[in-house]
């Protein structure tokens, strides 16, 4: 089994066409850095059929840009991807400031257990 085979295939988020008129797909590494975005953008409870799913990060709009809110959404992402992406272990989770005093940087370090290959992902987020 090749690793794409292994990680998945799947429809993009928002689903868009692909080529020929059909609809478009998404495979391997696209895949898994889109599940991770689902993850971080989905609210618990915003799902019916799995009330569980995603990391609460909305919860943090309006808080102080501090190290303990910085702390706090750094463990519940760890959470989040631990519980609901099989397909990676987690390294490190990192939540820096950024340069203006709304933005936080996600930076999330992950190892993809097909391969054993190591990945990262960024992702900017405003808590105002």
């Amino acid at each position: 089994m090749t690793v794409d085979a292994w990680l998945g295939r799947g429809l993009p988020f928002p689903v868009r066409p692909g080529g020929g008129g059909a609809i478009g797909m998404v495979d391997g590494i696209g895949l898994v850095r889109q599940a991770i975005g689902t993850i971080l953008e989905t609210e618990p409870g915003e799902r019916v059929m799995a009330p569980g799913f995603g990391c609460g990060l909305r919860r943090y709009l309006m808080a102080p840009n501090t190290p303990a809110t910085r702390a706090a959404m750094a463990q519940d992402i760890g959470n989040a991807l631990g519980r609901w992406e099989p397909r990676i272990s987690v390294t490190n989770v990192a939540v820096t400031p950024g340069e203006e005093a709304e933005l936080v940087w996600i930076e999330i370090a992950y190892t993809l257990l097909a391969d054993l290959r190591p990945d990262n992902l960024v992702y900017p987020f405003y808590l105002r």
